[in-house]
This record gives C-alpha cells, sequence and structure tokens, in this order.
C-alpha cells in the first residue's frame, strides 16, 4: 500500500480550526486559507501514511470533536 496520505492540524496560533487528510498539503493549506484566513497554517501530524490509515485517524478526530470533513464545522470540504 503506498504511504502518501498525509494527517494535518490547520491552526491559527495555537488553536486547531481543522483537521484533515490529504494527498497534497501546500495545496490544502492554500484551500484553508482561504477559507479560514491567510495567518493560518498547516501542521503536519505523523509520517506519510495509507489513505485507510489516514480515514481512521481522520474518524478519531471527530469523535474527540475536532472540526473535519465527517464532523463539520464551517462546511470546509477537502
Amino acid at each position: 500500500m503506498a504511504r502518501n496520505t498525509y494527517k494535518y492540524h490547520f491552526k491559527k496560533g495555537k488553536k486547531t480550526l481543522y483537521s484533515g487528510i490529504t494527498k497534497d498539503l501546500e495545496k490544502r493549506e492554500r484551500e484553508l486559507k482561504r477559507e479560514f484566513g491567510e495567518d493560518g497554517y498547516i501542521k503536519q501530524v505523523g509520517s506519510a501514511t495509507t489513505m485507510d490509515a489516514a480515514l481512521v485517524w481522520e474518524s478519531e478526530q471527530a469523535r474527540w470533536g475536532n472540526p473535519t470533513r465527517r464532523g463539520l464545522v464551517r462546511g470546509v470540504a477537502e
């Protein structure tokens, strides 16, 4: 299985605004900056992983109350 999927938190200062997965961190950061503001940034979580493992992590983030596409707060989707 290819390890080509990244887990990330999009943050402003120390606050996490969005948690998600992507295959292109730079592109995703540009998209999220348009939604949340230019002063936000992506913090990669761990190393690249498989899509299956990343989806499990994303589900866990939603269960823990972090905003994700599975538990949308502001309507952001990948």
